[in-house]
């Protein structure tokens, strides 16, 4: 069955789905037959991005899977080297149709431009037209910490709907999370497994076991006890399904804390604060 519960309002009214499929660094006919397997499995959450130069053949999976468009959640994001107003409209125009869709359901700043504000503050106005006009459902933000985010709040229209930051065992921005939840902006998580070096860490295999889950089980429940919405990424039908297979058990308060207090111990090298 698709997985439909427990959709996460966002702060405009509309909803999102608590669990979504990531797509980086897949491509080609690989692309296709992915995306077509993950939509079968029940993943109704797509999160793409220009960047990843696969928007064509997600495209193509959805319309050859013959689920609703109404019945999908679409992500794409515009890349640094298109930012800025007149450029982002027109990376826009791309995406849309590179995915041969009328609309996209969420559409991100893929990464802030450090030290230049003006250029931030334009892109995010396109995006507001961009929404305004009903060419996109959701507009938000990626990799933006709380200094980033304020620049956009003190002068926007529109407040982002969603962040989607780095967030896995080890790598929790504390102010930007508090930040993001007190003005309602919902988090995403890529990376969420660490790029899959999460899975050999003793303690969380520990932690895993005593609820006869799968790391990966384990530290995707984890992002949804923290409020935020996981992007797992694999090719392989089986963890496609465990990795929606996660709403019959509750992590524990205790190891929650144990989860929350790691130290950093994999992870992207990334750092929105200088990545340019």
């Amino acid at each position: 069955m698709p997985y439909n519960k427990q959709n996460i309002r966002l702060n405009n009214g509309g909803h999102i789905p608590s669990i979504g499929f990531g797509t980086s660094l897949i491509t080609g006919d690989e692309c296709i037959n992915v995306i077509k397997k993950a939509i079968e499995v029940g993943y109704r959450h797509i999160d793409t991005a220009a960047a990843y130069k696969n928007e064509v053949e997600i495209g193509v999976a959805i319309k050859e899977s013959q689920v609703k468009r109404e019945d999908l959640f679409i992500t794409s994001k515009v890349w640094k080297d298109s930012m800025g107003y007149e450029n982002t409209l027109q990376s826009f125009n791309r995406t849309l149709k590179n995915l041969n869709l009328e609309y996209v359901d969420l559409f991100l700043i893929h990464w802030p431009k450090n030290n230049n504000d003006k250029l931030n503050i334009e892109t995010w106005r396109a995006l507001e037209k961009l929404y305004r006009e009903g060419r996109v459902k959701n507009i938000g933000v990626s990799n933006f910490l709380k200094k980033h985010l304020e620049i956009i709040l003190n002068n926007c229209d529109v407040i982002p709907a969603v962040n989607q930051i780095e967030f896995h065992p080890g790598l929790i921005r504390k102010d930007t999370i508090e930040f993001c939840k007190k003005k309602n902006i919902v988090l995403e998580a890529w990376a969420p497994l660490g790029k899959g070096k999460m899975l050999n860490n003793e303690t969380l295999i520990s932690i895993a076991n005593k609820y006869n889950k799968s790391v990966a089980q384990c530290c995707l429940k984890w992002c949804l006890q923290n409020e935020v919405i996981p992007l797992p990424k694999s090719e392989k039908e089986e963890r496609m399904r465990q990795n929606l297979d996660i709403f019959d058990f509750e992590i524990s308060e205790k190891d929650m804390d144990v989860i929350n207090n790691m130290q950093f111990f994999a992870g992207s090298d990334m750092d929105p604060n200088s990545f340019n």
